[in-house]
């Protein structure tokens, strides 16, 4: 069963550049009221899509080396990596049937 994983600015090289598998980084703040919108989504999809990808939440006020390093203006944004390299990417909140198509087509 997929879950949502946790990742800060000091385990983003391990868990999102160095994995096997595709990364959805979420890019939320406590603030953000989309981002909070499109949470549960994100849980749910974690659980479809299993082993077969990795959804991580990184909280921007508290990480700004990834955020300045990625160059995230807005919230929620989401990053989709590929062995290390961003593929795509989504920038607001959507309907989960929105997230699962945009994820299909990058991953």
């Amino acid at each position: 069963m997929g879950t949502v994983v946790t990742v800060t600015d000091s385990t983003f090289a391990d868990v999102v550049l160095g994995n096997d598998r595709p990364v959805v980084v979420d890019f939320w703040a406590e603030w953000c009221k989309p981002c909070v919108m499109i949470s549960k989504s994100l849980v749910e999809l974690a659980e479809e899509y299993g082993d077969r990808l990795v959804i991580a939440k990184l909280d921007a006020d508290t990480n700004p080396e990834a955020v300045r390093t990625y160059g995230v203006m807005s919230m929620p944004t989401l990053l989709v990596f590929r062995k290390g390299e961003v593929v795509g990417s989504m920038v607001g909140a959507r309907p989960k049937a929105s997230l699962r198509k945009q994820i299909d087509d990058l991953i």
